[in-house]
């Protein structure tokens, strides 16, 4: 069974689908199509790595700050210290 050669898109189409195409939300189709575009275009390549490098600085982020034990300890803390106390849960 033969592939059929991906769309080709112009880089408007592909800028309005990047971040579609960066979260895997795009069908198989037109993820190629994407992808075909990208691997040839300078123009697009600057928007690309800024928002693959804002995705990973993200999800960075994220798992540094991900701590939710640690920020109820101190929010409960914070809560206890200005009088109010907590609920027993039954």
């Amino acid at each position: 069974m033969q592939m059929k050669k991906p769309e080709m898109l112009d880089c408007d189409a592909v800028m309005r689908q990047l971040w579609d195409y960066l979260d895997g939300e795009l069908t198989p189709e037109r993820e190629a199509a994407v992808r075909a575009h990208l691997s040839m275009c300078n123009r697009c390549h600057p928007q690309q790595n800024f928002e693959e490098s804002f995705l990973h600085a993200l999800a960075e982020s994220r798992r540094e700050h991900s701590r939710p034990d640690a920020v109820k300890a101190r929010v409960m803390a914070a809560l206890r210290a200005d009088g109010f106390a907590a609920r027993e849960r039954k």
